[in-house]
């Protein structure tokens, strides 16, 4: 298949991008490169721009571009630029799909299990409603922006990433060293849920569906489907159970306790749905459709990942 990514060379995407071309598959990378090389596109979201010309042919696309929430505080101007970044380029990608000669058969579009808010003990699959506050908004319209596409017969699929592990980066690069030298804590209460997912099974999840992608029929006109799919590990765990979990695969220990306040205090409103919100997600429609998990349970997935850290 013939297809694109955004956001091809953060953590997720540049891993993507690799497993898809070791199968075989053709790449384009979408980027905000004014000079952009073979087997890429250009973009401007903020401007809504974008290099139609070279999106023709598609088979299939991957929208995984969006500003970081965790890299500063949310400040009015930050939050600002989060929600923008996923809702104008979503649309911009989604419109611009729409008005190729020939249409890619799907459209795989993160989203996050920021969705679902604080949620407590409650176990949410993706029938679940969503929750309230900034990042369950910002979900909401990430989401919506896809519809251009799916109204025009292409299939959408939002992806409710979890927290994701790997060993190249993602948190558990900010965690490592924290843990490594003692200082390892527990946050907050420790009850709330942490929906996690290993880098090789969001990989393989995307996989998964881009597989599943028909291809259209000549003169073929319909309504595309809209899925959600939480891209997570069937086991969620407590932070509790999350930070026992990292210390033991560090060979660290793990006694502090972080409390909600001092969080808050450090980190201002990004604490509470970041560090401190529970989210129960699990993955009703990836296993329903057949995916098998490399790494269900958090223990064997942190050893795997604490082995390749060292290996590295």
């Amino acid at each position: 298949m013939k297809i694109l990514i955004t956001g091809a060379t953060g953590f997720v995407g540049s891993s993507l991008r690799r497993a898809l071309a070791g199968e075989g598959h053709s790449i384009v990378v979408l980027t905000r490169s004014r000079e952009p090389s073979e087997g890429s596109a250009t973009w401007d979201p903020r401007a809504g721009k974008i290099d139609r010309d070279r999106l023709e042919g598609l088979d299939a696309v991957v929208h995984l571009a969006g500003e970081s929430i965790g890299a500063g505080r949310w400040t009015r101007e930050r939050k600002d630029r989060i929600l923008r970044s996923r809702v104008d380029g979503t649309r911009l990608l989604a419109s611009s799909l729409v008005k190729l000669e020939r249409r890619p058969r799907i459209l795989i579009s993160a989203s996050a299990v920021g969705y679902y808010g604080d949620r407590g003990e409650v176990v949410l699959d993706e029938e679940s409603g969503p929750g309230d506050g900034f990042l369950a908004d910002v979900c909401r319209s990430w989401e919506a922006a896809a519809e251009p596409a799916s109204r025009e017969g292409i299939d959408v699929v939002a992806l409710r990433i979890g927290m994701v592990l790997g060993a190249e980066g993602g948190v558990l690069a900010r965690l490592r060293p924290i843990f490594r030298v003692g200082m390892g804590a527990v946050q907050g209460s420790g009850r709330q849920y942490v929906s996690w997912i290993t880098l090789d099974d969001l990989v393989g999840i995307v996989r998964h569906f881009l597989s599943r992608a028909g291809v259209p029929a000549p003169g073929e006109s319909r309504a595309g489907r809209v899925v959600a799919v939480n891209a997570v590990a069937p086991n969620p765990v407590t932070n509790r159970q999350f930070t026992k979990a990292l210390a033991q695969a560090l060979g660290r220990p793990a006694i502090l306790v972080a409390p909600g306040w001092a969080l808050r205090l450090a980190m201002g409103e990004m604490a509470g749905p970041l560090l401190l919100a529970s989210a129960r997600a699990v993955p009703r429609r990836a296993l329903e459709s057949g995916y098998e998990f490399r790494h269900p349970e958090l223990a064997g997935a942190l050893r795997a990942i604490s082995g390749r850290m060292r290996d590295s």
